[in-house]
């Protein structure tokens, strides 16, 4: 009965404290926690999550949180999730200095203005704002110029809603695309499908069915592995029998053993 209440308590909290974190993480000091995963808790006040002062990895996504003060002392922050909040105010953050990574996706964040804060952010590489896969969004995101306003804030800034800008798979990505697009295009004409003419195969029937090697040298070391596993066997099974027999003779009380390989 005292089990099934905690457990209720779990799932619902109005406030970060030093309990709920040492019961999450398992740590004795909050100093002492690096990553801390908070989803869907029904967080509203952050508590003393600020005493967390080595955190690096923050996930407090699917909350009702307002207000991000107690965040402002976490220096050492490089991850932080704050998607499907209410957040409007993004100010107390910019004392992160070592965020990396910053998810807002499916806030109240209304205009560029709100993000001019994060412009000193020297480490700053990732930011999302909105989230196709969850149909996460903010107001701002409505702006048709959004993006190349974001473009300018943050020049250095290599990922922007999911979608990597420079670096290592920015150019596959942009090909991508750019091919989505135009199959898109040529799809639809006048907002209805197309019907595609009879398309052919690229290969020939069969292409992709796996053929048995005609290699005689593979053939020969199947033949000969083949070999060793059936006098493997064979010793097994006169060890097994030998065993068996000594076991007899000592007046063993034991049932045989089988050894197998």
């Amino acid at each position: 009965m005292d089990t099934r209440r905690e457990k209720e308590q779990e799932t619902s909290f109005t406030k970060i404290t030093a309990l709920l974190l040492k019961s999450r993480t398992g740590e004795f000091e909050l100093e002492s926690i690096l990553f801390l995963k908070l989803r869907s808790l029904g967080v509203f006040d952050l508590g003393c999550i600020g005493d967390c002062k080595s955190l690096e990895r923050l996930d407090l996504s699917g909350n009702n949180i307002t207000n991000l003060t107690p965040l402002a002392s976490l220096r050492l922050l490089r991850v932080l999730n704050l998607c499907a909040n209410r957040i409007s105010n993004l100010e107390p953050i910019c004392s992160c200095e070592s965020l990396q990574s910053l998810n807002v996706a499916g806030n109240l964040i209304s205009s560029t203005e709100s993000l001019q804060c994060l412009q000193s952010m020297k480490n700053l590489e990732n930011i999302r704002l909105k989230d196709n896969t969850h149909n996460y969004t903010n107001p701002v995101c409505k702006n048709p110029s959004y993006r190349n306003m974001l473009l300018e804030m943050f020049p250095n800034i290599k990922v922007l809603d999911g979608e990597r800008l420079v670096g290592r798979g920015s150019e596959l990505y942009q090909l991508c695309k750019d091919i989505d697009e135009a199959l898109k295009a040529g799809t639809y004409k006048n907002g209805q499908l197309m019907e595609l003419a009879d398309c052919k195969p690229w290969v020939e029937d069969g292409f992709w069915e796996i053929k048995r090697s005609s290699n005689a040298i593979i053939e020969e070391a199947c033949k000969q592995f083949n070999d060793v596993l059936s006098e493997c066997r064979l010793l097994n099974t006169k060890a097994s029998h030998m065993i068996t027999h000594s076991e007899r003779t000592l007046g063993g009380k034991n049932q045989p053993k089988q050894y197998a390989v």
